[in-house]
């Protein structure tokens, strides 16, 4: 007896190994190598080690305005999203009213839509004949911090509002029936209580906004450069492989911090919602108290996150100012250069299947792995480090991937240049930590001592994987497929290094239609962009209705 419960326990930790392996392997081939290798690249130039390629690139001022701007934008970027998030954040997840599941729902959404069709709504909006053209911030830089406020706002949004649902209002109660102003019981009770959600989502703005490759490559107008564009440009237009990775190697350590500070912020916001008393997650709606956060909500839902939607809607309808359908109507026949905005949008939907059918299945095998619950603190160490690998894909720029993935694929034994998997496999590797951060609150959100009581009663490990954790992950897996799917369909950084003249995705081909002279070009860019809004837009909303409400999946 005492041998087949050896064995058991053998084959059972096999079986973890085996499911750590797995991923393990794949982010092994398709997102270590060619990141080390483009590290290789940027310190050695073939003969022996060196820092010419730093020297060189870090000599140009225009490097320097790159990195400065990168690091400007995605500070005001956070602060602007946390400035307007907090009162969205209380407004929808602490007060009840008519109309608060469909403004959530609606706020959500903007952060799957691909940055290429966000970049064309904005400008759109902003250019001279725009709808805020007289504005005059047309291609300036407060176009480009606005449009990754509307990217990133649900963010802050979901992380902290998931949080505040579960605050025990006694504290603050307490503090007021004490004579504290409300202002004065919000910065004292209730902020620190939030501490580890405002922490977690302000790091994670940072990390998104700092490589908002899209955003910028349409809305700089080559006036704005952030460190993903220039990698681009020395790629593609100076051929400077060496400099490019000396610039990969500097945004790797810039989002590297973001990824770390990120990751120690989920843990601590894990374990608070953990540690919630269960009460009541809203209240009803009283103007005098909460009437300021939902009027500052509206205006944003309406003004920063409606009206670019709307407006590119609007002006998609129109050619030459004229009102018709010419822009829709001629996508099936645009050709640029011999391929449709059709066939393109077919290409999309097929590597973005494709890539959340290898990340979806990898990303259930990282979690169930992460979220083990080992005894001894060597062992958790261990587990943190094991799930900071996994996830460090989510703190490495798209370009980078693809950046790597040509130099590094390009040859025995594992030539893809040709191959039509290679797209998909790089949507997957950005794809991946975005289901694992989906997933892996649910099952962290399971009450150890429902474990533990199941293992009391006789069940085996598998049972209580089986009865116990499997159904919560299930919970989950809508969301994670809705943000894989999403998020390969709208992808551009490095599908538009991967992507084949012939063959090339939605978002890539927007992008090409964009930066054509004639109305007829960009009225059929402004469709396309609507019908890949859409389809992000709907793919979300409808994960968004399967989101578990009791975690917080930021």
């Amino acid at each position: 007896m005492e041998r087949g419960h050896r064995v058991t326990r053998l084959a059972w930790r096999a079986a973890w190994v085996a499911a750590a392996a797995i991923p393990a392997a794949f982010l092994a081939v398709f997102f270590a190598w060619p990141a080390g290798a483009l590290i290789l690249r940027g310190f050695h130039d073939g003969d022996a080690w060196t820092l010419a390629g730093f020297e060189a690139v870090f000599s140009s001022a225009r490097t320097w305005r790159a990195l400065g701007f990168t690091l400007a934008s995605a500070t005001a970027t956070t602060l602007l999203c946390l400035v307007l998030g907090l009162p969205g954040a209380h407004a929808l997840y602490r007060c009840s009213f008519p109309g608060r599941g469909f403004l959530r729902a609606a706020v959500a959404v903007p952060f799957v839509l691909p940055t290429v069709a966000v970049g064309v709504a904005f400008g759109a909006l902003l250019r001279p004949d725009g709808l805020l053209g007289f504005l005059g911030l047309d291609g300036s830089a407060v176009s480009i911090v606005a449009a990754m406020v509307f990217f990133n706002y649900s963010v802050v949004v979901r992380t902290v509002g998931t949080m505040w649902a579960r605050l025990d209002p006694r504290l603050a109660q307490a503090g007021t029936t004490l004579g504290a102003a409300p202002l004065r019981v919000f910065a004292t009770v209730t902020l620190p209580a939030l501490a580890p959600a405002v922490l977690s989502a302000a790091s994670l703005v940072f990390l998104f906004s700092s490589s908002s490759y899209g955003i910028v490559m349409v809305l700089g107008q080559t006036r704005f450069h952030t460190i993903e564009t220039e990698i681009w440009y020395l790629t593609t237009a100076l051929l400077d492989l060496r400099g490019a990775a000396a610039l990969s190697v500097t945004q790797l350590v810039i989002v590297a911090a973001a990824l770390w500070l990120s990751g120690r912020a989920q843990s601590s916001l894990t374990r608070a919602l953990r540690l919630q008393p269960d009460v009541a997650s809203s209240r009803p709606l009283r103007w005098r108290r909460d009437g300021a956060a939902l009027v500052t909500t509206l205006a944003v839902a309406v003004l920063l996150l409606g009206l670019p939607l709307i407006g590119l809607a609007w002006r998609s309808l129109h050619r030459d100012g004229v009102l018709t359908l010419a822009n829709y109507t001629g996508l099936a026949s645009s050709e640029l250069p011999g391929i449709s905005v059709l066939d393109a949008l077919g290409t999309s939907l097929t590597t973005a299947l494709a890539a959340t059918a290898i990340a979806v299945p990898l990303g259930v095998l990282v979690a169930l792995v992460a979220s083990r619950r080992p005894r001894v603190r060597s062992g958790r160490r261990a587990l943190a480090v094991l799930e900071g690998a996994y996830l460090l894909p989510l703190g490495v720029s798209a370009v980078t991937v693809g950046f790597g993935y040509l130099i590094t694929l390009n040859r025995p034994p594992l030539d893809l240049r040709s191959s039509l998997v290679l797209i998909p496999i790089a949507q997957a590797v950005v794809a991946l930590p975005l289901v694992v951060r989906s997933l892996l609150p649910t099952l962290r959100a399971i009450d150890p001592r429902q474990l533990e009581a199941a293992a009391v009663l006789g069940s085996t490990p598998f049972d209580v994987l089986r009865r116990v954790e499997l159904p919560h992950l299930a919970r989950g897996l809508g969301l994670a497929v809705g943000f894989a799917f999403a998020t390969s369909l709208g992808e551009f950084g490095a599908t538009s290094f991967l992507a084949r003249p012939d063959r090339p995705t939605l978002p890539v081909l927007v992008f090409r239609l964009f930066g054509r002279p004639g109305a007829e070009s960009y009225g059929q860019a402004l469709a396309a962009s609507v019908m890949l809004a859409g389809l992000a837009g709907i793919t979300m909303a409808l994960a968004e209705r399967l989101r578990p409400r009791e975690v917080a999946t930021w």
